[in-house]
């Protein structure tokens, strides 16, 4: 790449050096701290795994013991953030809700040395374990109902589940959801870990980092992207229908929600193990039509998209999961943020070890010499007659 060229959304162009997660897009690779992410779903669990992320290497069992009985006393949130959540609309979104509440956190827990180990530890347990709270917190409350305390002699997944409706899971359910906590836990310089990276480098404090981290992740060609396929599977509606869908979406080259990838030119390795863990939950809690639908949509898209590097992404089967697992779709992008987490605290600690501001350049388009108008001269632009009008529409 030449000096100075632009390149659109910064593809390619390498902004930090880091050692906490690996992709190989051709092989289809996602490695952990070097370890392949099929071994730790398969060994391992959401915090043994936050806790690789975010100190570097693998808990010893006293080190694991004590960081799941700080994360689990740590996961109450004070009464003044659910005084805070009764003032949100019931119609808001539980992510502007979660963005909302992490910025107050920092509030209450102020971090006056960015480089004390044990205040990032103190803070790394405390935001892992106050998310999943704050999240079934509003979910409770803007039904109109008192909020469900957490559960200390369940564990970080199941407790969660328990929290949305009080009623403890069924193992297995709460074992395929942590797994997703972990396929979602780390993802490399992605859009909400480089915003991560960039308020990290102002040397703020991490509960501002993920805000403007769970900002990022909101929007639907990130983190909301499984709201969408779940949209996309009830629009087709039956098998017969995904043949001239998909058709149609080609010949107009609009987004498939849940295909394809920036980095994986093959099937995304977290895709091919949410498959497999929704296999698993069907099998033990019923069939769910919507998932021969996505199978169907998937056989099809490699024959249409195959040769183009485009298939299923971790936002294909992630929704049909969480459906199953009886999570409203808008907690889907929550559920994200909530394992995202420990991927955003490993790269604001990593990011802080060797800080230096993010101050990137750009390619100016526009005009030079421009003299200046004097007002009665002005002629108004179209946009700007638009923009009057709507000002002027919404006054009271």
């Amino acid at each position: 790449m030449a000096v100075g060229e632009y390149k659109p959304g910064l593809e390619g162009v390498p902004a930090t050096q880091s050692n906490i997660s690996y992709i190989d897009g051709q092989q289809g690779i996602l490695e952990y701290r070097g370890i392949r992410i099929e071994e730790l779903c398969q060994h391992s669990n959401f915090l043994e795994t936050a806790y690789l992320l975010i100190f570097g290497e693998l808990p010893t069992a006293e080190q694991y013991a004590t960081f799941v009985r700080d994360v689990t006393y740590r996961r109450r949130i004070k009464y003044r953030i659910r005084d805070m959540i009764k003032c949100f609309p019931e119609s808001g979104h539980p992510m502007d809700a979660l963005q909302s509440c992490i910025a107050a956190l920092g509030m209450f827990y102020p971090l006056p040395d960015l480089h004390d180990p044990a205040l990032i530890y103190d803070a790394s347990a405390r935001l892992i374990a106050k998310m999943p709270t704050i999240v079934a917190t509003f979910h409770l409350m803007r039904q109109g109902n008192d909020p469900v305390p957490p559960r200390d002699d369940l564990d970080y997944p199941a407790n969660f589940l328990y929290m949305l409706n009080e009623k403890e899971p069924d193992p297995l359910a709460a074992r395929v959801f942590d797994v997703c906590l972990m396929l979602h836990a780390e993802h490399t310089v992605n859009a909400s870990t480089f915003c991560a990276l960039v308020t990290a480098s102002t040397l703020t404090d991490p509960y501002t980092v993920l805000t403007s981290a769970i900002g990022t992740l909101s929007g639907p060609l990130h983190g909301g992207a499984n709201e969408q396929v779940m949209k996309m599977l009830a629009e087709i509606g039956t098998i017969e229908n995904v043949r001239p869908y998909l058709e149609r979406k080609i010949k107009n080259k609009e987004k498939i929600m849940g295909f394809g990838h920036r980095v994986y030119k093959v099937k995304d390795p977290r895709a091919t193990i949410l498959q497999e863990l929704a296999i698993k939950l069907f099998d033990r809690f019923g069939h769910d039509r919507y998932f021969d639908i996505a199978l169907e949509l998937e056989h099809q898209a490699k024959e249409y998209l195959g040769d183009k590097g485009i298939f299923p992404n971790v936002d294909f089967y992630s929704g049909l999961i969480y459906r199953k697992l009886g999570i409203p779709t808008d907690l889907f992008t929550p559920i994200f943020a909530i394992a995202r987490t420990a991927g955003w605290l490993a790269h604001w600690k990593e990011q802080l070890a060797d800080n230096r501001l993010f101050r990137p350049t750009q390619v100016y388009t526009g005009l030079h010499n421009v003299p200046y108008t004097p007002m009665e001269k002005r002629v108004s632009t179209s946009a700007g007659d638009g923009v009057t009008r709507m000002a002027s529409s919404s006054l009271p």
